[in-house]
């Protein structure tokens, strides 16, 4: 009997050791793939940012549809994240929360939307004045940023923060803004057009 649960013992921290070599492994994985991303561009970054995605340390959100996260941690600016989060589901991107490891810059989701594959930082903004100070400080994280509206904001004030960013950041790419129920979406083309603040008025008022 004794012999029995020794061998059983044995059995169960086998088991452990190795579930716990597993969930290392996944963790080192996405880390470094993350890390990886720092060095790549084009069709290499797409592809890296769709490897990440089917990463197995991603699991669906309890009660959400369509968003994933990679552990229950709950960083500061969960509640941030997840209304983001949300915002995007509504306008049919599947999000995938990224993991916030030490020593790396990351970034806050991949955007998923009818097989295009998107990176992006949140800047949620509270106050005044700030939107040309958070999307400076995405810089070296990614080139796509979110703005997440949760006040009124001065419309000339924001076309000029966001052209100021395109001027400022040559790599560059995207400003998704998230404002009550809408989304508008900036490309380089549309902040350093001529007509930039006429039309941005139009999208961001209507």
């Amino acid at each position: 009997m004794l012999e029995d649960n020794i061998f059983e013992n044995e059995i169960i921290n086998d088991e452990l050791e190795q579930a716990w070599i597993v969930a290392e492994a996944l963790s080192r994985d996405i880390v470094e793939q993350l890390a990886d991303l720092h060095t790549l561009k084009g069709a290499a970054f797409i592809s890296m940012l769709k490897e990440i995605t089917q990463n197995s340390a991603f699991s669906l959100l309890e009660g959400e549809s369509n968003i994933y996260i990679t552990g229950v941690k709950k960083d500061h600016d969960y509640d941030d994240l997840l209304n983001a989060a949300r915002k995007a589901v509504e306008h049919g991107y599947t999000v995938y929360m990224l993991p916030n490891p030490k020593d790396i810059r990351t970034a806050d989701f991949i955007f998923v939307r009818k097989g295009v594959y998107k990176m992006f930082d949140l800047k949620t903004i509270h106050g005044k004045s700030i939107v040309g100070s958070r999307l400076i400080e995405s810089i070296g994280q990614t080139n796509r940023v979110i703005l997440n509206m949760t006040t009124d904001y001065n419309t000339r004030l924001m076309a000029a923060d966001v052209r100021m960013y395109f001027e400022t950041n040559p790599e560059a790419l995207e400003v998704l803004i998230f404002k009550g129920r809408k989304m508008i979406s900036i490309e380089r083309f549309d902040a350093l057009h001529p007509s930039f603040y006429r039309l941005f008025k139009k999208r961001y008022e209507k």
